[in-house]
Order: structure tokens, then sequence, then C-alpha cells
């Protein structure tokens, strides 16, 4: 049974034990006993319950108001979509002007740190229990990288924030009472270089048939070169992203298109993926959000006609990446075969990564959503070469080669940016690959954003604030201010 079926089927076993974990050392505030309760001292005890704890880890990555949705909607503040959709708290942050409040960064930090809980359960218990190694090194692998990828995604979102580890929630007399100030950037980055690399030396290369989704090797790696992309360890970078360059097993797929088909979704090179299947996981899929009402879909996040001309002629990624006025596209059933009209949206453009319809009619919500490829790695180690002068064309040509372009002979960083923003455009990368160019150097983020563009009005990015988002205002009362909010707001 694949991991997308084995969360579905777990979701209500990890809310026992979530609920047991939180309670176990307060029973003095309880003047009932719950009726069939699961104490940590009967869970933990067999392979089995070690694996479907992990195995509920993964589960918030399927949350509307988690990766769902919310999470990608970091990217509308990029230079290549419209927020489109009607929430007006996805207006304020395209425009920068959202606030503690907005309920975008309170949902997101809740299921990271709902994440970070269940890997800590996961480190806590685990090593007691007798279990055989290699299964166990994999959970311990799983629930490393999990939790080191929910302090990824605090550290780009809201920069420092508290560390609650496995150790603190050993020490605490509470769960519910441990209350830490926020860390800093230096120690949050130390915990996910951390995590990821106690990650890499468990995590096994590949999976049966029955594990397809879970976390690899190349996973950790993969995340490790991205980290050490932002920290601007650009050695360190090309040092973790060749266990990916460098060995097959993570080989790019033969077409791009592969990547965002279901037939092929799960293939070498996709290294992290949300993990879905029709009638196992909920319809508030990304493919829900990015597709054409009229189609099924809730229309959101729409591609503007600045991302259509970044691409070069005869580039079959274009087709592949968005619904472009004149495409033929089966929406299956009595529709069939549908041409995709300019009114179809507001901009002329639906992003089309995300969607498939089955063959009776209606869309297919077993679509997998990317979170890491290896196509991503390769363009970060081209681009730590090409900025420590060293010559990157290998990297960056698998990439465009693989789509029938012609090679590039001593590719330049503008060469880098191109491939990169046409290569994963609509994965959620735009907007942190331009500020982190920015904080390096590479390009003025200021300049760039406010220029007036079709569909995208010109917007005042604010430096250093805006590259992170506020800690959520509700989060600093629940802490009686021990949490202090980020500067600049």
């Amino acid at each position: 049974m694949k991991l997308k079926r084995i969360i579905k089927t777990t979701t209500g076993t990890i809310l026992a034990l979530s609920a047991a974990l939180l309670l176990t050392r307060c029973n003095d505030i309880l003047e009932t006993e719950a009726y069939a309760k699961v104490t940590p001292d009967v869970y933990w005890t067999t392979a089995d319950n070690v694996v479907s704890a992990v195995n509920a880890i993964y589960e918030p990555l399927l949350q509307e108001n988690y990766f769902g949705h919310f999470e990608r909607t970091w990217d509308i503040q990029s230079d290549d979509m419209w927020r489109a959709g009607d929430h007006g708290e996805d207006q304020s942050i395209e425009e920068f002007s959202y606030d503690a409040s907005n309920p975008k960064l309170i949902d997101t930090w809740k299921w990271r740190y709902e994440m970070i809980s269940r890997a800590n359960a996961v480190l806590i218990h685990e090593p007691d229990i007798t279990i055989e190694t290699n299964l166990k090194n994999r959970c311990l692998g799983e629930a490393y990288f999990l939790r080191g990828f929910s302090y990824w995604r605090h550290y780009l979102v809201h920069g420092e924030v508290p560390l609650i580890l496995d150790e603190d929630v050993k020490a605490a007399p509470s769960a519910l009472k441990i209350n830490k100030p926020k860390a800093t950037l230096e120690q949050v980055a130390a915990q996910i270089e951390s995590d990821f690399k106690k990650a890499a030396e468990l995590l096994p290369k590949t999976y049966d048939a029955n594990n397809i989704g879970r976390v690899t090797q190349g996973t950790a790696y993969g995340f490790l070169c991205k980290f050490y992309m932002y920290t601007n360890e650009l050695e360190k970078a090309i040092d973790a992203g060749v266990h990916i360059t460098e060995d097959a097993t993570y080989a790019l797929a033969p077409s791009f298109e592969d990547n965002f088909k279901i037939a092929t979704e799960n293939n070498s090179e996709m290294l992290f993926s949300q993990q879905f299947t029709d009638g196992w996981t909920g319809d508030d899929t990304p493919e829900i959000y990015t597709t054409p009402r009229p189609w099924g879909g809730w229309d959101f996040r729409e591609p503007i006609q600045d991302l259509i001309d970044e691409f070069e002629d005869g580039d079959p990624r274009l087709g592949y990446t968005v619904f472009k006025p004149g495409d033929i596209v089966d929406l299956g059933g009595e529709d069939g075969p549908t041409e995709y009209t300019a009114d179809l949206s507001s901009t002329g453009y639906h992003f089309r990564k995300f969607a498939s319809w089955k063959a009776e009619g209606g869309l297919d919500p077993g679509q997998n959503a990317p979170i890491l490829r290896a196509a991503d790695v390769y363009l970060l180690v081209a681009e730590a070469k090409i900025r420590l002068g060293q010559d990157g064309d290998a990297e960056l040509n698998a990439v465009r080669t693989r789509n029938g372009l012609d090679a590039k002979d001593n590719a330049t960083m503008a060469d880098l940016m191109h491939e990169r923003r046409v290569e994963l455009a609509g994965e959620n990368e735009r907007h942190q690959d331009l500020m982190r160019w920015d904080k390096a150097g590479l390009i003025d983020i200021v300049a760039l954003y406010n220029i007036e563009r079709e569909h995208k009005d010109a917007r005042t990015f604010v430096r250093p604030k805006h590259y992170y988002f506020p800690i959520p205002q509700r989060e600093i009362d629940l802490s009686n201010d021990v949490l202090k909010q980020n500067e600049n707001y």
C-alpha cells in the first residue's frame, strides 16, 4: 500500500496518539478518564505503531490550509502570477500590505509545529523499541527529515522561530506548557542542517513499490543543497547536490511532462511531493485552486503574460506548464476535448502542471504536487558553480536538453535565472529565488517589483522587512509575550 493511502488510514490512530502524548503528564487537570485512551506506554511497543506514527507526520502536507493551498500562496508575490481568487488575505500578501493577523500565517504556523510535534514523538519513543535495524533507521530518518523540513519552511517564511525539540518535550512537566522565545536565525539554520544531515545518514536511497512517496536519502541531500544555497555556502551546496546530479537513482525523468502526469508522477526525478490518490485524500488539492472554474477548479494563482514571454520559442515546457488560448484539453466524459479560451481567466492563462481529468469526466484529485524535483537541484548546483567562477554547463544543460533545447556554452547567471524561472514556474520557488538573489546582491528586488506589469500592479518591497512574514499575533498573545514579533512589524 503506497504512502498516500497509508497516511489516510492512520489519521485516526495518530489523533488518539497525539491526545495521549499531550495529556499523559497533566492527568491532574482531568476529572474523568477518557474512554479508549491510548497511552504512550501502550502505544510505543510495536514496529507497526512506530510506522503508523511516522506516516502521520506526513499527513499535514495534505491539508488545504497548509500545503494543499496556503503554503503555495507565497509565490503570488512574485512576477510570475496574479493572485486571482476571491480571498482578501491573498491580496494583502501579493501587495505586501499584510499584518500579523493574516489567516494564511496563522494556519501554516500551526501545521508546521504539528509536524514537528509528531516528529518529536517518534524521536523520543522509537529508540526504546525493539525493531529491525533498517526499519528503525528509516523511521528515525523520516522523523529527522520531516522535522527539519518543517523548520526549513519556518526559516523561509518567518526566519526566527522557537525551536521545540525532543529534549524540550522530555524535560517539560507538560507538553502544553512549553513556551520558548525565538531562536536566532543562526540557531534555526543549525537545527535544519543537523536534521537534514541525520536524515541523509539514516534514510534509504529508494523504496519498494509499497512505500513509494516516502522521503529518501536523495530527498535529504536535495534539501541540504537548497539549504546551503540560502545560507550562501556554495561549496557545501555543490557537495550535497552531487548526491543527486551524479547518482542515476535520482535521474531526470525522460520528459518534463512526466512529472505532471498521474501515470509517471512518482519517477526518479521526484524527490519529494504531496501524495494524492482519488478516493483516499481530500478534494482541496493544488489542482483545484489553479484550474478554471468552468472546468471544476477555483481559479487562483493565474500566470501573467510576463511569465509567458520568458519562455523561448519552441520550449515545450510552456505547453506543459500553462493552458493558453487555442489549447485543446480532454476534460473526459461528455465534455471531452475542449478548447481553452482567454475568457476562462482574467490573465488569459491558467497553470496546467497540476491538472488531470478522469476518463468519465471531472478533475482527478489523484495527481501529486511536487515539492522538490531533481531538476531544481541540478540548477542549484549549476548556480553555485557559476557564482564560484566554475563551469555549470553540465547541470544546466541536462535540464535544457531534456526539453530539446540547444545547450548553453559558458552559461551565465542570467542564463541560470531564466532556466529556473521557466523550469519551476508555479512550483512555489520564484519569489524565494528572487529574495535570495537580492540578498546576494545579484538583482534589485525593490526595482523589479516596482515595475507595473500586465495584470500585476507595481508594488513596494521594503528590505529587510519583507524578507520575512510577521509572527502570527495569536501566537504572541498565547505566549504571554515570551514570543517577540519580527522586526519592522
